[in-house]
Formats: C-alpha cells, structure tokens, sequence
C-alpha cells in the first residue's frame, strides 16, 4: 500500500476543509469499499480524513412527517430500526440484503452512497477501464461483462452501481443532504448518481470536499405492497445481476401509486417514471406489469456476457411487482435470499 497521511476530524466544517485544501485527499468512515480500493491500488488517496467521530449517527423524525438518516449511521442500526422497519421496510429488506452482517455492522450510510463499481476491469489495473484511469478505454465492452449495465450505458463506460441500499432510496424518493466548501445543499436522489457519458470516473454530482452528512425519507406511504427482489450469482454476499425495488398503493386490486428501481443495470439505481405512470389505475395483473417492465427495459443493450440480463430482468420486473400486489414481499436473512 502507498504512503498516505492520516487526520481525525473533529467537526463537519473541519473534515470538509481539510478535504477540500487538497485534491488527492478523500474522507473514510467505514471504509468496506475504499480501503479495499487502495489496496489494489485503483485509489490513491494521499491524505485520508477520518469522519467517524462527527456527530452524525441519529436517526431523526422531521417536520414534514419522515426521517433524516445521519450519514454515520450503520447500515445495521439502520434496517433494525423499529421506525424503518414499520414504516419504510422496502428500505430495510434492500439493507439486509447486501453484504454480510460483518459488513454492515462496519458500512455507513452515506458511504453506501458512495460506493464504486464492481466491473472487474475498474478492479484490475494492468486493464484498460475509462472509469479508473480516463481516456485509456474500455474493456468490459468486448471482454468478460457478465455483470454489466444493459441501460444508460455510453462509449465510455458500462459499469454499473453496486448498492441495494440505494435502488430502495430511489424507489423511495429520498434526498440527499450535503455540506461543502460553498455551503449546504438537498439533492433529489434521482440527481445524485450520473450516467457515465464521456466522464464516467465521475460517480454522482459531488463537487470535491463536498460530504454527505444525512440522507431524508419523505413521509411513508408504502409501509405494506412491497418488495425488494435481488437475482445474483449465489444466494449471499454477492452483488446482484438484476435487483427491483417495487412499491405500490392499492384499492383493492387497482394499482392508485407505483414506485420502482433498478439496481444492477445501469451506472445509477434505474427508474423510469413513465413505467411508474402506466400503472396508475391499472388492475395487479401481469399484463400490467408486462407493460411497465417494457416501459423500463425500453433501450436495454447487452454487450454479448450480459445479454441475458434483458430478459432477467422483465421477468424480475413482473415477479417484484406481483410480490409486491399481493403484500407478501421477498423474505431476506442473514443465511439466504429465498
């Protein structure tokens, strides 16, 4: 491992400024993606600004009737929580879902944010991958792309964005509160992610010393039709090839609301509103969700290893959203994902 230096910050607006000072310098909290990433020598941060004593740990009701989640909180404490498990379970399922109990006892939630790619070639650095070293090219397109994005990729890349715990944020309709060098800022979950176009070492729109301090759920509303499905390669500690978060409102079998994400597609959590709309007074048939899954997948291309994820995913699709119209969501544990 290379030479870095190393600072304990003891405030928000001391963190940021040691950060922002320095362009080779970056925050760590928990540290289960970044330290990892130095290791193999993709990061090479040469200053680490160590966050974990800030006070961002609560989890806190606000005023408009939803929570704010301080970035610092473990993923743990966070789908334990008796207020996320009553009234934001498809938050909680998604947590428990990724990674292994050691894991998320150690990660945070703004780190999970955060988190980079897993395409193999972004891991391996005698390979070219734009993401990493820009404008060297990119060789998941014509290698080994399993596990790559069917949707929203570019020339440059087609990575995708590894977390469970944001494709339920996106269904949900969080924002993402952030301080910085020029202040504060709330960013509608949907705009902290980017596709990576011609930039894709850029992963979301933070500015550099900008930090994640919380993250906010709006007031709940889809405490009962619900589901987070994740298809992967064996039954834990993987990272999905197709993930849905799906939530619905119902009169009886009408769908009145939709919301729906997906991970393990794209360089961001994948939604696409209009398929959320087709739904809309809809009766809970697979008919129905056929049509939105349609509407989601519209434009989906496989690069040869991941072609198979197109149809994966419909299918995933239509199972997640009758799951989720019927109230009997995908169980998870800490053994298996049946």
């Amino acid at each position: 491992m290379m030479n870095f230096s190393y600072t304990r910050a003891e405030t928000v607006a001391d963190a940021i400024a040691a950060v922002a000072r320095d362009p080779a310098a970056r925050f760590i909290a928990g540290g289960t993606n970044l330290v990892d990433l130095m290791k193999y020598d993709v990061m090479k941060p040469e200053k680490l600004v160590d966050i974990t004593r800030l006070p961002l740990r609560e989890i806190e009701a606000t005023n408009a009737g939803g929570l704010r989640i301080g970035a610092l909180v473990p993923n743990s404490d966070l789908a334990y929580d008796a207020r996320i498990q009553r009234d934001y379970p498809l938050l909680a399922s998604a947590i428990l879902a990724g990674a292994s109990a050691q894991l998320r006892n150690a990660a945070t939630t703004g780190g999970n944010l955060l988190q980079r790619t897993r395409c193999y070639y972004f891991y391996d650095v005698a390979t070219p991958c734009n993401k990493r070293e820009p404008g060297s090219g990119c060789a998941a397109k014509t290698g080994v792309n399993r596990v790559n994005a069917i949707l929203g990729t570019s020339e440059a890349c087609i990575a995708t964005h590894p977390s469970d715990m944001c494709v339920a944020l996106a269904a949900l309709e969080a924002s993402v509160h952030v301080e910085g060098p020029n202040g504060s800022r709330v960013v509608p979950f949907a705009a902290f992610h980017r596709l990576p176009g011609d930039a894709p070492q850029n992963d979301n729109t933070l500015a550099h010393g900008e930090m994640v301090v919380a993250v906010e759920l709006p007031r709940p509303r889809f405490g009962r039709n619900h589901t987070y499905l994740k298809l992967r390669d064996r039954l834990s500690y993987a990272f999905a090839l197709v993930s849905v978060a799906a939530a619905l409102e119902m009169d009886g079998d009408v769908i009145v609301d939709a919301r729906i994400a997906l991970g393990g597609v794209a360089h961001k959590p994948w939604r696409v509103t209009d398929a959320e709309i087709l739904l809309k007074g809809k009766p809970a048939t697979p008919d129905s969700f056929g049509a939105a899954a349609d509407a989601i997948l519209a434009g989906a291309k496989g690069y040869g290893g991941n072609d198979f994820k197109i149809e994966l995913a419909r299918r995933a699709v239509v199972r997640a959203l009758a799951q989720a119209a019927s109230g009997e969501p995908q169980v998870q544990s800490d053994k298996t994902v049946n």
